[in-house]
């Protein structure tokens, strides 16, 4: 009876340690995330972890409709904050774990990018990710009005920063308004946004399952290593709680 109980266990064990643990994951975190992962793993050998990504605002419509996630890291503040207000998730688990910046990107190399070259007509169109589902798009979306670019600049909507990072990579637009960590390490021509000219880009998450393993992983990631990686990814921490 006592070798069925102890067998019984470690099958228990083994399957709650076995459960795949899913993150929905905001467009720009998407890389950093993966180097997380992976670090991770390397420790936690065990771990099946799964990613979803696509904008803040389409995953947090998913979560509204009871898609199964463990753990959302939204590009902003807002949609997890939503979250909890509404009990969905832990409410005291959400936090801050990053700070984006806003650039223009080009893959053009030498091309003017600023603020003048934007008013002239000079690189159209200018591709930036929906503002209504996607922070970066909407800090786009705040410069464009702040630094007064006249309303004949082509514009190109993309779904997410992601799809936006491809307009301009493809050749459909003449740039992108993207998050620094997707073109730090490319050629090609960039313009670092005042960052007066936008609202803060403070990204948080939110822990939706309460499970051993999520709330590890979770801890990882705020982690000092986990926060290591996230700056060597182009993201500031030191004031994003």
């Amino acid at each position: 009876m006592r070798y069925i109980f102890l067998l019984l266990l470690t099958c228990l064990t083994s399957t709650v340690s076995a459960a795949r643990i899913q993150i929905a994951v905001a467009a720009n975190f998407a890389q950093p995330l993966r180097d997380i992962v992976e670090r991770y793993q390397e420790m936690h050998p065990e771990a099946d972890i799964a990613l979803t990504i696509a904008s803040t605002g389409k995953l947090a419509a998913q979560i509204r409709q009871g898609a199964p996630y463990d753990l959302f890291l939204a590009a902003d503040a807002r949609r997890p904050r939503e979250l909890a207000e509404e009990d969905i998730g832990m409410t005291d688990s959400v936090r801050s774990y990053a700070r984006g910046l806003l650039v223009l990107w080009s893959p053009e190399k030498d091309l003017e990018l600023s603020t003048a070259s934007l008013k002239s007509g000079e690189v159209q169109p200018i591709a930036l990710a929906n503002p209504r589902t996607a922070p970066y798009g909407l800090a786009a979306k705040h410069v464009l009005h702040e630094l007064e670019i006249p309303d004949s600049v082509q514009l190109v909507h993309a779904e997410n920063v992601g799809q936006s990072y491809h307009f301009a990579h493809s050749g459909a637009a003449a740039a992108a308004f993207v998050a620094y960590s997707q073109v730090r390490e490319l050629s090609g021509s960039l313009w670092q946004i005042p960052e007066d000219s936008y609202p803060a880009i403070i990204q948080q998450g939110i822990q939706l399952s309460e499970t051993p393993a999520v709330s590890d992983f979770y801890a990882f990631l705020l982690s000092k290593k986990g926060q290591e990686i996230i700056i060597s990814h182009g993201y500031q921490v030191a004031d994003a709680q």
